[in-house]
Parts: C-alpha cells; sequence; structure tokens
C-alpha cells in the first residue's frame, strides 16, 4: 500500500470517526439524535452553530439515514450504494481537512 494511499485511508477512517463521536456527543447532550432538522428552525443563532456541526457530523447523519431506510423502506441497493459514496467522500474531506489543522497547530507532524 502507497503512503498516500495509507494517508487518504487514515483520513477516510478519522473523518468517520470525528462524525461518530460528533453525533454521539449531541446525542448525550441534547437526548434525542442529530439530524439535519437543525437548519430548520429558521434565522436564529442556534440554526448557524449548526452549520459547522453538521459539517462535520454529516457522514455518520447520511449514513444512519440510509442503512434505516434500507432497512424499514426497502431502498434500493443502488440508492444505498450512491449514499455510502457520498458519505464516504464527505467523510474522507472533512478527515483530510481535521489531520491538515492538526498538522498546522502543531500537533502532528
Amino acid at each position: 500500500m502507497s503512503p498516500d494511499a495509507l494517508n487518504s485511508f487514515f483520513a477516510l477512517c478519522l473523518g468517520f470517526a470525528l462524525a461518530g463521536a460528533l453525533t454521539s456527543g449531541y446525542q448525550a447532550m441534547a437526548q434525542r439524535p442529530a439530524g439535519f432538522g437543525l437548519l430548520q428552525e429558521g434565522a436564529a443563532p442556534r440554526t448557524f452553530a449548526a452549520v459547522p456541526f453538521l459539517v462535520f457530523a454529516a457522514p455518520f447523519i447520511i449514513m444512519r439515514n440510509t442503512l434505516r431506510g434500507a432497512r424499514i423502506e426497502r431502498r434500493r441497493f443502488e440508492f444505498v450504494m450512491m449514499a455510502t459514496i457520498i458519505a464516504g467522500f464527505w467523510s474522507l474531506m472533512s478527515g483530510t481537512f481535521f489531520l491538515m489543522t492538526l498538522r498546522a497547530a502543531g500537533v502532528l507532524v
């Protein structure tokens, strides 16, 4: 495995782990699962604060909703596969951003 592929795999895993940790923390604090409905509360400071949270938590929310929809609504395989690809790419990008932030802060070399 090349170093670039390993770095991308690490960023993908880190993005999913960060998304899962954020949504689990939100659920522990708010006693309800996180979702994209946080954006539908109108023009309030709470809505604007939800945007950065959802940027990093979205891969977990997408996968949770997709897997529930596949089980409950019997969604087609193609839909589930497309949502998985989107969540994976989103996770890769958020993990890459998080790694770049850690490197810029001097935490990682």
